[in-house]
């Protein structure tokens, strides 16, 4: 592992960010896999592997800025992750924000009119990008990201919710609280970083925000101090 600069380096980044609030940085990538144990690394490791194998000349999007975009989400995440008062392996938040949309890389590399639907989806207000999807390909990135993540070994739970990451009907589905709690994690880290960069809301948020409120015990006050602590992340 300390031989794969890219996979070191990940980790190193993610040891020092704002979430871990380390006095020190950390500079070691052995002091960094002690510090996450086995259990943080295995969730990791196949994760930023996963990330490694898209090549940009094959596919009809940037991924550069696709991978930025996930990696803004995955770090939000983890921020967010640390005020929840259950606990949630941080390393858990940061894979399932970077690789919650990882179904849309191969989708953008098997079709060249891709982004095309991806355009759709920003201007439509009824229908949702899995829905669009559906409808033009007979298939969609939330089941395509499932299988993509399962066969890399992620975490079950972190491929299921990739499956069901634009699936209402989590809020209901008390079965599990912890993918509740997670699910609501992301929909939260994604609202505030599409407020801060893209000026603008996700789609049902109106539905999605008194829930997550009451979920994570967040009142507006502590949202929009989270709001400013993102900001400062960012500006990092």
């Amino acid at each position: 592992m300390a031989k794969d600069v890219a996979i070191a380096s990940a980790i190193l980044k993610i040891v020092n960010s704002p979430a871990y609030g380390l006095v020190r940085s950390v500079s070691d990538i052995k002091q960094a896999i002690m510090f996450l144990g086995w259990n943080g690394i295995e969730a990791l490791i196949p994760a930023l592997k996963l990330k490694q194998m898209f090549l940009q000349k094959t596919c009809c999007i940037s991924l550069e800025r696709f991978w930025d975009n996930a990696s803004e989400i995955a770090n939000v995440n983890m921020i967010v992750g640390q005020r929840v008062k259950n606990k949630i392996p941080v390393e858990y938040l940061y894979t399932l924000g970077l690789f919650h949309d990882c179904g849309i890389v191969p989708m953008a590399i098997k079709y060249d009119d891709y982004v095309n639907v991806l355009h759709g989806s920003n201007r439509s207000s009824k229908e949702s990008l899995v829905d669009i999807e559906d409808r033009v390909y007979g298939a969609n990135h939330a089941i395509i990201g499932y299988y993509l993540a399962s066969s890399w070994h992620l975490p079950r739970d972190i491929c299921q919710l990739i499956l069901r990451h634009h699936d209402l009907s989590l809020l209901e589905d008390t079965s599990d609280p912890n993918q509740q709690l997670c699910f609501c994690v992301l929909k939260l880290s994604e609202s505030i970083v599409n407020s801060i960069l893209r000026d603008e809301k996700i789609k049902d948020w109106e539905r999605l925000e008194p829930f997550i409120f009451k979920k994570l015990n967040m009142s507006e006050d502590e949202y929009i101090d989270l709001q400013e602590e993102v900001i400062d992340y960012l500006n990092q």
